[in-house]
């Protein structure tokens, strides 16, 4: 049995254009036969503010509102619930998605979308995290130093967006790095049938930033 697990699902509590509820999106990601979900949902200053406009507990809360929405939904089915986040730094609109935290981590690391990619990629070395550009190739991105990346998001399913998938697929066979695919779901219609399959379902986000980083999933 393979475990399907969607690694790109934002919700309507915690993004801005997140247009489904999260306790709707897992309804129909069980229906349609998936194990899992990451909530995934946007973290940037453009979304959340930045130092003096909010307190730092209050950013976490509402950042964390979509994803505390999911797991409610979930609990007491055998469908798996994650935390991740797409995380945006202030000096372009490159967008980042890492796993392998939990709650207390947004806590412990206040104000972390003020930082730099190479800031990240130095925490996730330290804490086990997964670092993945998401859509390098779509307008307005381009693509990172992959020296600082675990991976490149190689399918983008979002279908008001072109993200030029196969300038993805090509950049990371050409430069060795992983490759994910996603839904970047934000409305009912964004569901992909492309997505990860696990032979083990992870059950922490820990496990499944493992899991990616060495790339124990099919595309």
């Amino acid at each position: 049995m393979m475990y399907k697990i969607e690694l790109h699902f934002h919700t309507a509590q915690s993004s801005h254009c997140g247009k489904v509820p999260a306790e709707e999106g897992v309804r129909q990601y069980k229906e349609a036969g998936y194990s899992g979900i990451v909530v995934t949902d946007h973290f940037s200053r453009k979304e959340r503010g930045g130092p003096g406009e909010h307190e730092w507990d209050e950013v976490c809360g509402r950042f964390l509102s979509g994803y505390r929405a999911a797991k409610q939904a979930a609990q007491g089915t055998d469908f798996q619930v994650l935390l991740g986040m797409e995380i945006r730094f202030p000096h372009d609109e490159n967008d980042f998605l890492v796993y392998g935290f939990e709650e207390e981590f947004l806590r412990e690391h206040p104000w972390i979308y003020m930082k730099e990619l190479p800031d990240l990629k130095e925490l996730a070395e330290k804490e086990r995290l997964c670092i993945v550009q998401a859509h390098p190739f779509r307008l307005k991105c381009t693509l990172a130093d992959t020296a600082y990346l675990h991976g490149i998001e190689v399918y983008n399913g979002n279908p008001r967006h072109d993200s030029h998938n196969d300038l993805a697929f090509q950049a990371a066979k050409e430069r060795k790095v992983g490759m994910t695919v996603g839904s970047d779901y934000h409305q009912p219609e964004d569901l992909s049938e492309r997505c990860a399959k696990f032979v083990q379902l992870p059950r922490t986000e820990q496990e499944l930033a493992q899991m990616l980083r060495k790339g124990e999933f099919q595309i």
